[in-house]
């Protein structure tokens, strides 16, 4: 076994549970040390917090990449980001999450080129993670998943499922408690159909046994071109159009992104995935609370084009942060904890000191709304319209500066930890 550091690639669609499977990881490790690589597309690094505050990792264990995407504009950001960590601190392995708008595959040749990064590291595993429920929505009745429309026209986001799922060595079926047996069958009949060689794994809330995913050893290199299973398909058929067939070895050094179109264009460069897929995002930042009913009622009526949102909400007559997560039908808000402006100004001041990149506001202290919004298609206009009319106007302005009551409060978790959902599926 190579005595270079093993790195796990944890990819999935927006919502799967990657996040809480970080923190999963990280607090059933054991005597494992595991440092983590976070990144996310908006300019807010809402899971690279999350981890922080969900875990008992040591803040120096979390590294975070925001503002874009590791597949590609990153990629030098995330090379100089790994091999920092190997120099500056001993671990026994490294998780590097994605983006979910990432495709895995380029992040792993980062780990697998002549490189810097690939003398310290190896690729451990390729792991991806599903909704369950939303994966099988994604295909409808179809037996296989299906390629739709082409580059020039834009994909569907079921297409990045495909393409993420077609080079995993472990998928994670998650979301389990709310599909049933034959939901879950189909569903590993679906990944099978896709990557015939992954290991499928059904988990409610991302819970599995962290030596299911890290320290396996089930990735080579020559798996970033090992056929998937629709060009396999056509392979076994005789039917290698476009020379797929002569491709059933890989060649690892084709442009990334020639194994996973239908139309078997080897030398498809890559493209940033908000490009191909029409997925987009912003951040909604405001200094100004939410009054609870207003906001309740706009986080319940999300458009559909939101696919994904996520972030710190700062709400009138609540001394907690709330956290929200939502992920297509499902909106849920978390109670943080108290924010650092409202806590004793002891502990305000020794908290402060120990986060010197802290946002810091001199009247409203940490209290601040900064919420990413990411989805296809969006009108990022309506969604901040929408977003601006649920703050508190200045004659409510004036009644929680007086601390008066509001209505709605009760909409939103009172307790660090407790957890209100919104909407459901």
């Amino acid at each position: 076994m190579s005595d270079r550091i093993p790195v796990t690639v944890l990819s999935g669609s927006l919502g799967a549970g990657k996040t809480t499977l970080l923190n999963h990881l990280l607090g059933a490790a054991g005597d494992r040390d595991i440092a983590v690589l976070v990144n996310d597309m908006g300019d807010v690094n809402v899971d690279a917090e999350l981890i922080a505050e969900g875990s008992e990792v040591d803040v120096a264990g979390v590294t975070e990449l925001s503002n874009g995407c590791i597949c590609c504009e990153l990629q030098d950001d995330l090379e100089t980001a790994v091999v920092r960590l190997a120099r500056d601190r001993s671990f026994d392995a490294l998780v590097v999450e994605s983006s979910g708008i990432s495709e895995p595959a380029p992040v792993a040749r980062l780990f697998t080129t002549e490189s810097r990064v690939a003398a310290q590291y190896r690729v451990d595993a390729l792991v991806t993670v599903l909704d369950t429920r939303r994966f099988l929505d994604a295909f409808g009745d179809d037996d296989v998943p299906t390629r739709q429309g082409t580059d020039a026209d834009g994909r569907p986001l079921s297409d990045l499922l495909v393409e993420q799922v077609e080079v995993s060595n472990v998928v994670l079926l998650n979301k389990r408690d709310l599909c049933s047996d034959a939901e879950l069958d189909r569903a590993a009949d679906l990944v099978a159909a896709l990557q015939p060689d992954a290991t499928t794994i059904p988990t409610s809330f991302s819970a599995v046994d962290p030596d299911r995913l890290v320290g396996i050893d089930a990735f080579d290199a020559s798996e970033l071109a090992t056929l998937p299973g629709w060009k396999r398909a056509l392979a076994d058929a005789g039917h290698g159009g476009h020379g797929e067939a002569d491709h059933a070895h890989g060649e690892a050094d084709h442009a990334h992104g020639e194994a996973n179109h239908a139309h078997g264009e080897a030398n498809h460069a890559h493209r940033h995935p908000d490009e191909v897929y029409g997925v987009s995002s912003f951040t909604y930042r405001r200094r100004r609370p939410f009054q609870p009913d207003r906001l309740a009622e706009a986080l319940r009526s999300l458009p559909a084009d939101v696919v994904r949102s996520k972030g710190t909400l700062w709400v009138a007559g609540s001394d907690q942060r709330q956290q929200v997560g939502q992920a297509g039908r499902s909106v849920r808000v978390t109670a943080q904890g108290p924010w650092i402006a409202s806590r004793p100004p002891v502990e305000r001041d020794m908290l402060r000191s120990n986060r010197p990149d802290l946002s810091w506001h001199d009247e409203h202290g940490d209290r601040e709304t900064a919420y990413v919004v990411i989805g296809t298609d969006l009108e990022t206009d309506s969604i901040v319209d929408r977003l601006d009319a649920a703050l508190v106007t200045d004659e409510e302005w004036e009644r929680v500066r007086a601390e008066d009551e509001l209505s709605g409060v009760e909409e939103f978790p009172t307790t660090p930890g407790d957890e209100v959902v919104l909407r459901e599926p």
